[in-house]
């Protein structure tokens, strides 16, 4: 762990790093909540973001030279590239298992069939301390009640935002919430 801190340390700004920290933070939290293994969401909480301030060029370039692809969905969306590379690097790197590895890649546009540590990253990322908006003292606290509800908020969340900016949105995120919808109707 002191290794994957000093190495970020090293590429991310300091307020990317304290919220990569508050993340992995956060995501121990949960990790306890949820029953999944400590040490797994610690490490992906911390590096989650690993890739994130590399830029465009840099997002291409990495991807030519390991033969990752990139859709046409990820180039409309260039905040998707970060989480992409990000599980490619965490493997090379720090050896990082495949469910791991997704925990990083759909961190930021969710996924159906997400794993459990997959939702704690993706919440974590969300409700971590430092992060101070409208409405997520809320989501923090019903984080640790119902992970599947708290998603269902925050992609809404996203999604309006999307709409109201007129920006893209990622068809995996609407799988994951159609995945709710479909889950929560047949559990009533």
């Amino acid at each position: 762990m002191e290794e994957m801190q000093k190495y970020l340390k090293e590429i991310l700004s300091e307020s990317r790093y304290k919220h990569s920290l508050g993340v992995m933070e956060k995501a121990e939290e949960l990790a306890k909540i949820y029953k999944v293994d400590i040490e797994s969401a610690k490490k992906v909480g911390l590096l989650h973001d690993i890739a994130k301030e590399m830029t465009i060029e840099q997002y291409k370039e990495y991807a030519n030279k390991n033969n990752i692809k990139i859709t046409e969905q990820d180039e409309m969306i260039t905040a998707i590239l970060h989480a992409k590379i990000g599980a490619h690097i965490c493997k090379e790197k720090f050896g990082f298992t495949e469910e791991m590895q997704d925990a990083v890649r759909y961190h930021t546009t969710g996924r159906a069939g997400m794993s459990m540590l997959e939702k704690i990253i993706y919440v974590a990322d969300k409700v971590e301390e430092g992060r101070k908006y409208d409405g997520v003292q809320e989501l923090r606290k019903l984080a640790e009640e119902n992970i599947d509800e708290v998603i269902m908020q925050i992609v809404d969340f996203n999604l309006m935002k999307a709409v109201n900016n007129r920006n893209p949105i990622h068809p995996l995120s609407i799988e994951m919430r159609n995945e709710l919808i479909k889950n929560e109707k047949s559990s009533v």
